[in-house]
């Protein structure tokens, strides 16, 4: 709710109030934005829910509600419609002062919190001594993209990327390369990635296959977890090196900096997660292992399914190490926020999770742990996007093949305008607009649906893609350019004043940004921010078209020059809390 239904909202109360007493001062108007604008620019739906409680018709108690209702300050005189709907139509000159405030505003109009928390956001956590494929990319997105939005909210954000740092991969791969070859476990410099995504994929062929090797693996666990100098440094030197490799995709994807708390992090402190658990009588043994049982989850045949926290041999998996991070976060971090961006094939996993953080009384009312689980990325066959090989598409490769993808488009505008521009200038649009129709059309979706990823409709110059929104953006510094206008000195106190629909279209648009921050620090649905920047590109298109500017008598050029400013500033923040940045030129 913007600040503008908030006053609507409050001064409906003190209608109600007046009108059927103090007992009715707290009920909610049930004010919402009109489904159509000819009907005006809010509608309160109260008096259909009253009609049986007051013994009155909707119509009379509307009516009752407006007679008290003074919003002169805010909208036209209030029409009562329909079976008891009432309708209320803003004020131009309203939207002209709250345009003003705005464009003094640099938040543009969106207020800090007044309830700032502290808040973990746990992402993008790849698996290390994997490289990057294309399931990576959207806890990278997401996870960067609600971290900035929450940030820029007011709250205190810490960015972690859980990683897969520990445990039985590594004892494969260690004792894989031991064996075949040594001299990549003394230095970062004889490997890359690719080389040991190859040798993990040898190694877990071995580990399926040969019981010999498997012991070996299991020994090379048991070395790393004793602290044995040698496996130490081999750990190491595949952590550096698959860290060192991800921070390349992550600078061309625009990710914000992060700090990484693997697995390993955790290790330590994972016996007293069991002993705590253990002293809350929530641990039970089952064929040997430690396990906590769960309300709700039940195995095929109707049987109690247990959360294994401790493995028969004494090890631990993943959801301890979970377990011991929920715990660490509440008690160490003093988190108030815990925000998982993961897949929603993990969904069981964290409902179970977060019981067992509930029972052990690590998760209360005060502490909120929230799994925002996404869809896949498919191909065209609308099955996961894979190689013709049927191996998961890397990550770096689809980044680079958007890149190549706008650089062709690109050059061929070029061609065709007749333009002369610089391989530098090319470089850097090509980059800019490959990498946001990746992110964009990644963030664009619901989270929780599943999306085809194209190219061709990522790419667009037209619909809901990035493209689309910076082609907007350069719009408006293309009519800073021809009109050798600087917007910044346009001034807080220049006049503005809305006289064409689409200026009042628009007006109201950009006055609308506050609302849809608050409904994304709610929901965490990103997708809210990419409709809200379609709508406004879109609404200042048609205001371009129908409005001329530069042309324009004063003071109507001055007061749409600040439509365009405003426009501009506001694409500007929104696309950088996406994680994209504008371009001057296209």
């Amino acid at each position: 709710m913007n600040a503008t239904q908030e006053q609507l909202k409050v001064k409906l109360q003190k209608a109600l109030n007046a009108a059927f007493g103090a007992d009715y001062v707290n009920v909610d108007p049930m004010l919402v934005p009109a489904s159509n604008p000819k009907f005006g620019d809010y509608q309160a739906n109260v008096a259909l829910v009253l009609a049986k409680q007051l013994g009155q018709q909707p119509r009379a108690i509307a009516q009752q509600i407006v007679d008290k209702l003074d919003v002169s300050d805010i909208c036209k005189l209030p029409e009562v419609a329909g079976p008891g709907f009432i309708n209320l139509k803003l004020k131009t000159e309203y939207l002209e002062a709250q345009l003003q405030v705005i464009q003094a505003d640099p938040r543009l109009g969106v207020p800090p919190t007044q309830n700032p928390k502290r808040v973990i956001v746990d992402y993008p956590s790849p698996n290390i001594a994997k490289e990057m494929h294309v399931g990576h990319l959207r806890p990278a997105v997401i996870g960067d993209c609600l971290s900035r939005i929450i940030e820029f909210i007011g709250h205190d954000v810490q960015r972690i990327s859980h990683v897969g740092d520990w445990g039985t991969p590594f004892g494969m791969l260690i004792a894989y390369l031991e064996e075949a070859y040594p001299e990549a476990l003394t230095s970062t410099e004889t490997l890359n990635l690719g080389d040991l995504s190859s040798f993990y994929r040898q190694a877990k062929k071995r580990f399926d296959a040969d019981a010999n090797f498997q012991e070996a693996a299991r020994q090379a666990v048991v070395k790393l977890q004793a602290g044995d100098e040698k496996t130490l440094l081999a750990w190491k030197i595949v952590c550096q090196l698959s860290s060192r490799a991800y921070q390349v995709i992550y600078n061309l994807l625009g990710i914000a900096p992060f700090i990484e708390r693997g697995e390993s992090f955790y290790n330590a402190l994972l016996p007293e997660v069991v002993e705590e658990l253990d002293k809350k009588e929530l641990l039970v043994e089952n064929q040997g292992a430690k396990c906590v049982f769960l309300e709700g989850f039940t195995n095929r045949e109707g049987e109690p399914l247990p959360l294994i926290v401790q493995k028969s041999d004494g090890g631990y998996n993943y959801a301890a190490t979970d377990l011991a991070a929920i715990r660490y976060r509440v008690e160490v971090d003093k988190v108030q926020r815990v925000i998982y961006p993961v897949g929603a094939e993990q969904t069981n996993h964290f409902a179970q999770i977060f019981q067992v953080g509930r029972k052990a009384g690590w998760i209360t009312d005060d502490v909120e742990f929230v799994h925002t689980p996404f869809g896949l990325v498919l191909g065209d066959d609308g099955q996961k996007l894979k190689t013709r090989s049927g191996e998961a598409v890397r990550l770096e490769d689809l980044l680079d093949g958007a890149i190549a993808y706008a650089r062709a488009d690109i050059e061929k505008r070029i061609q065709q305008e007749g333009r002369e521009e610089t391989q530098e200038f090319i470089h850097n649009v090509a980059q800019v607009i490959g990498i946001s129709a990746v992110k964009y059309a990644d963030l664009s979706q619901n989270r929780t649906s599943s999306y085809i990823f194209s190219y061709d409709k990522m790419l667009a110059l037209k619909g809901n893609t990035a493209p689309y929104m910076l082609y907007a953006y350069v719009r408006t510094q293309g009519i800073s350019r021809e009109g050798h206008i600087e917007f910044e000195k346009l001034g807080a106190d220049a006049q503005i004043v809305l006289r064409e629909d689409t200026e009042l279209t628009l007006a109201k648009h950009l006055l609308q940004l506050d609302e849809v921050m608050g409904e994304i620090e709610k929901d965490l649905l990103p997708n809210r921010l990419c409709e809200y920047l379609y709508q406004l590109s879109d609404k200042f298109n048609k205001f371009y078209e129908n409005c001329p500017v530069l042309k324009a008598e004063e003071p109507v050029r001055t007061s749409r020059l600040v439509l365009c400013d405003l426009t501009a500033r506001t694409l500007k923040l929104g696309l950088s809390l996406l994680g994209i940045k504008v371009l001057e030129r296209m």
